[in-house]
């Protein structure tokens, strides 16, 4: 089984990009939708239960904020793959001004500022950047 995280400050791509590749094939974990730790974490327990492949579309913008889902994910055994949404803040900034649910331009930038790029020593099996380049996503192998 695997677990996807997404790593990315907020309008990077992170949930267009969810439904663009795997809307079909994985749970979708994402505190946008489900409001409490407590229901992410009753979401998380069910997929493991029922070996579920699922996205955690969160910003995961600091190592800490990733461990809990690295750790829980080699506990079950899953495959872990990050995504990392390789994005300026200006390039966010427009992608917020056109979205229905706009995000405070501060929270934008703080999340740029605390951004720590994902590392294989956290525990990924892989890691892609992902780019938005003429309203299409690129996927590429990662480099630190």
């Amino acid at each position: 089984m695997e677990m996807i995280i997404f790593t990315g400050i907020p309008a990077s791509g992170k949930s267009s990009f969810y439904k663009e590749l795997f809307f079909n094939s994985h749970l979708r974990i994402s505190m946008d939708l489900l409001n409490t730790r407590n229901k992410e974490n009753r979401l998380l327990q069910y997929c493991f239960e029922t070996q579920s492949r699922m996205v955690i579309d969160n910003t995961n913008v600091t190592r800490e904020s990733r461990k809990k889902y690295i750790e829980s994910a080699k506990q079950n055994q899953y495959e872990i793959i990050g995504y990392f949404f390789d994005s300026s803040v200006p390039d966010c900034l427009e992608r917020n001004r056109n979205r229905k649910d706009t995000i405070n331009e501060i929270g934008i930038k703080a999340k740029y500022k605390e951004l720590q790029k994902p590392t294989f020593e956290e525990g990924f099996d892989k890691i892609f950047t992902v780019k938005i380049v003429n309203n299409t996503f690129e996927i590429s192998p990662y480099e630190i």
